[in-house]
Order: C-alpha cells, then sequence, then structure tokens
C-alpha cells in the first residue's frame, strides 16, 4: 500500500511538473513572437523552447562546454540558461576589457535565485549597486586594520601552521583525506572574524566546516543549476532546502557571536571583523538610510565566513595533490626550501624572492586548479560593447578558464608546468594571464591574504613532509564540481617527516 501510494505521489509531482513545463513554453513561445528584441547581443546557439540551450551544456562542469562552444561562436557569444540569455565573455583581451574599462558597467552581480535566498541583496559578493561598493569598501578597510597582508597575521599564519603540522604529525605516516588541510587557512579567517582560532577538535568548528562543506557541494549541484533556472519550480526540488537549512545553523552561531560582541563591545578596542562592523552599525543608528542594518551585517560575517574556509583551503589541497602527482617537482621545491631555510627555521612571506621556483610551483596550482571558473556578474546599465547592445540586468560570464587555461597564454595550458612562470634563467616571471582572483572591481577582497597563507602554508608543509599518495590510490586531477573546482573527496595523503 505504501508503495502505491509512494507511485501515486510521484506520478502526481510528474504530471504537475510537465504540466507547468507546457505552460511555460506557451507563455514564452506566445511572448517571443509577440515582440521583437530592440538589442543587438553577441551570436550563439539557437536555443530551444524553453530549455534554451541546456541540451549543449554539461551543467556539472559548465566552463568546459562554454569554452567548446566559444571554438565555434568566437570569443563573445550568447547562450540561454534555460529561459534567461547570458553573454559569455572568452579570452584575456575581452575579460579585462569589460571588467577593467568597463568596470562601471560590468560589476553588478547576476541575480541567481539561490543567493537572493540566502542573502536578499545584502553582504558583500552577491549584491550589487550601493549595497556592495559600500559594503566592500568597508570590509576591505576593515580587514586591513586588522592586519590582512601585514605582519601581524603573518605571525598568525606561522603559528597556525604548528597547530597544523602537529595534526599531520599525529597521523603517524599513516593515510588522512586531503580535507584535513582545510583546518590551517580556515583557522586564519576564523581568527580575523572571531578574535579566536579553534581547536581542530571543537565541537563548533567541526559543525561548521562540515555544514559549509555540504553547502559548497550542494551549490555545484546540477539540481541547484535547475532551481536558478527554473525557481518557480522551486516546489518540486530539494537541493535549495537543504542548502537553506545548513545556511540557517550557520547563521544561528553568527547571531550568538554577534550578540556577544554587541554585549561587551568596546568601541576604542576592535579587535574583530564582527566588532567592527557592530560598531560600524552602532555608530550610523540615527542614520534611516544606513546600509549596516542587521541584515547586513549577518550576511557580509557569513560571506567572509563561507569564502574564508573554501578558496584557500582548497587550493592547498591541489598543491598537495599536485606534490604527489609529480615527485620530482616536490623534491626540487623542497632542495630550494631547505637551502633557504637553513637550520630549519619557519617560513615568511618575504623568503618568496629567494624561492623563485617555489614561488612559480604556487602560482601554477592556483593556475592548474581553476578554482572559480565562471562566477557570473551583470550589466549595471544598458551597454554598448564590442559593437554589441547589451541590456541592463544581463547575467555576464567572464569565463576565467579561457584565460587561465587558454591556448594563447601558455604552452602547456591543460598540463601542470611550472616551468609557465620561470625564465630560461630559472628566475620567476609574472604572465598577465594569471588571473585567480579575478579582476576588476570584482577582484578577491582576500587577494594579499591569500598569497601570504598560500606561501607560508605550502613552503612550511613541504619543509616537514615527504607526501606520498596511500598505496595503490590513483591520483586523479579531475576537478569535483561543487561551487569552487575542488581535488576529488575521497584522496587521500600520507605525510612522511622529510
Amino acid at each position: 500500500m505504501a508503495n502505491l501510494f509512494s507511485f501515486i505521489t510521484d506520478s502526481v509531482s510528474i504530471s504537475l511538473i510537465l504540466s507547468t513545463l507546457l505552460i511555460l513554453i506557451f507563455v514564452v513561445h506566445f511572448i517571443n513572437r509577440s515582440k521583437k528584441s530592440p538589442y543587438n547581443l553577441p551570436p550563439g546557439p539557437t536555443p530551444l523552447p524553453l530549455i534554451g540551450n541546456l541540451h549543449l551544456l554539461d551543467l556539472r562542469r559548465l566552463d568546459r562546454s562554454l569554452m567548446k562552444l566559444s571554438e565555434q561562436y568566437g570569443p563573445i557569444f550568447t547562450i540561454h540558461l534555460g529561459m534567461n540569455k547570458a553573454v559569455v565573455l572568452t579570452g584575456l583581451e575581452s575579460i579585462k576589457e569589460a571588467l577593467v574599462e568597463g568596470a562601471d558597467k560590468f560589476s553588478d552581480r547576476a541575480h541567481l535565485p539561490i543567493f537572493n535566498a540566502i542573502q536578499r541583496g545584502n553582504g558583500v559578493f552577491f549584491s550589487s549597486g550601493e549595497m556592495w561598493r559600500t559594503t566592500r569598501r568597508f570590509t576591505i578597510s576593515s580587514m586591513k586594520n586588522l592586519g590582512m597582508g601585514k605582519k601581524h597575521i603573518e605571525d598568525k599564519i606561522v603559528e597556525e601552521l604548528q597547530f597544523l603540522t602537529n595534526k599531520i604529525e599525529s597521523y603517524a605516516g599513516q593515510q588522512f583525506k586531503l580535507r584535513e588541510f582545510a583546518c590551517g587557512p580556515t583557522n586564519i579567517t576564523f581568527a580575523m572574524i572571531f578574535g579566536n582560532r579553534f581547536d581542530y577538535s571543537d565541537p563548533i568548528y567541526i559543525q561548521l566546516l562540515d555544514l559549509i562543506d555540504e553547502i559548497v557541494v550542494l551549490l555545484g549541484s546540477p539540481y541547484l543549476q535547475l532551481f536558478n533556472m527554473y525557481p518557480m519550480l522551486a516546489m518540486f526540488m530539494k537541493t535549495h532546502k537543504i542548502i537553506l537549512k545548513n545556511i540557517d545553523k550557520i547563521c544561528d552561531v553568527l547571531k550568538t557571536d554577534i550578540q556577544a560582541k554587541r554585549n561587551k563591545m568596546d568601541v576604542n578596542c576592535l579587535y574583530t571583523f564582527i566588532e567592527t562592523i557592530v560598531a560600524k552599525q552602532e555608530e550610523e543608528r540615527t542614520n534611516k538610510d544606513s546600509l549596516f542594518n542587521d541584515a547586513n551585517v549577518l550576511a557580509t560575517v557569513l560571506d567572509l565566513v563561507m569564502a574564508g574556509t573554501e578558496t584557500t583551503s582548497s587550493t592547498l589541497q591541489w598543491g598537495i595533490l599536485l606534490m604527489m602527482k609529480y615527485p620530482e617537482v616536490q623534491k626540487k621545491v623542497q632542495k630550494e626550501i631547505h637551502s633557504v631555510l637553513e637550520s630549519g627555521r619557519l617560513p615568511q612571506f618575504e623568503d618568496r624572492n629567494a624561492m623563485p621556483y617555489t614561488h612559480a610551483v604556487i602560482h601554477e596550482v592556483q593556475r592548474f586548479a581553476n578554482l572559480l571558473p565562471n562566477v557570473p556578474h551583470a550589466t549595471s546599465t544598458d551597454t554598448y560593447f564590442k559593437g554589441y547592445h547589451i541590456p541592463k540586468g544581463t547575467t555576464v560570464i567572464p569565463l576565467l578558464t579561457s584565460v587561465l587555461h587558454g591556448k594563447h597564454h601558455w604552452e602547456t595550458p591543460l598540463q601542470f608546468n611550472p616551468n609557465h612562470f620561470l625564465d630560461a634563467e630559472g628566475k620567476f616571471v609574472k604572465n598577465e594571464a594569471f588571473l585567480p582572483f579575478s579582476t576588476g572591481r570584482r577582484l578577491c577582497l582576500g587577494e594579499s591574504l591569500a598569497k601570504m597563507e598560500l606561501f607560508i602554508f605550502f613552503t612550511g608543509l613541504l619543509q616537514k613532509f615527504n607526501f606520498t599518495p596511500p598505496h595503490g590510490m590513483e591520483l586523479d586531477l579531475d576537478a569535483e564540481p561543487c561551487f569552487t573546482l575542488r581535488p576529488q573527496p575521497y584522496l587521500e595523503c600520507c605525510a612522511e617527516s622529510d
């Protein structure tokens, strides 16, 4: 009986979905026939009713599908994601022209239902307009005042390196998940936000990492992409509901800390980001137009918590994975480290100037990992760009894969090759196509912190350990498609003292 009821329920749900889709097809078809667009969008593949160009796309690796389409339609083309149009920009020239030279017109964030449901237009990463400009300006200033990119935070990173080293030593050469390397970078961000580092066994710390991990994975799910394209079908979907439930749990932790800081805060002694933004809110309490309301305070802290636990830690995991995959590179890095850090001295950020090969390897890890290949922007006004007329609010996808993995910019774009950042004499050289932090006004606000963390953690770990794969494990370099492109979750490593 239960199976029959389940079958009937599923059949009704499927019927409702199909009926809704048929109605939408009719409505969209009628609207498209009844009006002619005044805009001149770039060419692209012909869309089908309702689904647009979804039949041409792999939603788990959208960047690869878009790269393939760019070979046919050129550096700028239009793609239909369901019923929504998006303009795709590929290649260094187009992306820089839009995001740097045309920053005023291309710096809005695309409307994505999942982030609208999470942040309601608040915060620093998925907001637009004055909300984004004001919040970003304040956040950058506050993080700098708290030591981002300075000696104070460098000492914290070196201290955290020792905690991470102790954790790895506790495995005594036995295998452990690559994900364990997330602990170090995460604690640096948490210390700036909350004011203290967490013990790796702290239940709240573990809970936050687990919740964030699941959110990042689900944000890359094809089901979530479909929710973003067809939010009217939300009642038939559940992925976004799990994400929002996890977000609520994280926000409960943040609200508790925000309230605690509010109750005992001394505005003359602000040591954490939460204290600085709460103090800003209190300062503007009488300003009825202030953007620092409760919702924006919470959303901004949430943005930093999410970003600070994912990007740098995933890049560090890629670094360890690639050293296992290419042991000859690992040995060369270690030789350089030991020649510079004599007597086991712990690394400092300035040591990168004496370590061109290590510096090049870290850059190549970032290039190869291509962590955030296609975070969408939007036009803030009707825009003329390279002969095309793009309407206000149009989604614009700067495809960083086309730059970081572009065949015009790198000798072996799809292979890990530290020589991309070395000249004939072995000296480090920059490459203008190195854009792992994006470019323009949406440039990652934690870039200076991330660079410092990556160098100190990567160098310190290879100074202490030799990393190898567990016996019999194949090292898959194909990324797990989450919100970011992470190493596969099953991958493990072994660490022996070097």
